[in-house]
């Protein structure tokens, strides 16, 4: 049972971040990184934010490099929840920054998601 709620975990925290990237790249990297400049973070930042958010949610999703995307996604928690939705407090602040937090560090710590393909090359 624990493999495949780590299954569910894993597509839900993808699908996530993939949706929030595309949402990056669909509404311009420039008005994100304006965005970003506004808060006082390089605005190059929203290009490299944009980049893991949508790769590494299709990674995440697929079962890649699960602990590498885990560790990025932590990053980009930590990030947003310290520069950006502390100062909103917890509730319709940075409540689903730490969700996706915990679940990020979830897949740093975990030693294997099923249905992952990372699984297949460590058997081979």
């Amino acid at each position: 049972m624990q493999s495949i709620a780590s299954f569910i975990l894993r597509i839900v925290l993808g699908f996530t971040f993939f949706v929030h990237g595309l949402d990056k790249f669909q509404g311009g990297l420039s008005n994100t990184a304006d965005f970003f400049s506004s808060m006082g973070i390089p605005g190059f930042m929203a290009y490299i934010v944009a980049v893991i958010e949508l790769v590494g949610g299709v990674a995440m999703i697929l079962g890649l490099g699960t602990r590498i995307i885990g560790a990025l996604f932590t990053l980009v928690m930590l990030g947003a929840i310290v520069t950006v939705k502390f100062s909103a407090g917890f509730v319709g602040g940075y409540e689903l920054d730490v969700a996706l937090l915990a679940m990020s560090v979830y897949f740093i710590l975990s030693s294997q998601s099923a249905f992952a393909l990372d699984n297949r090359w460590k058997k081979a």
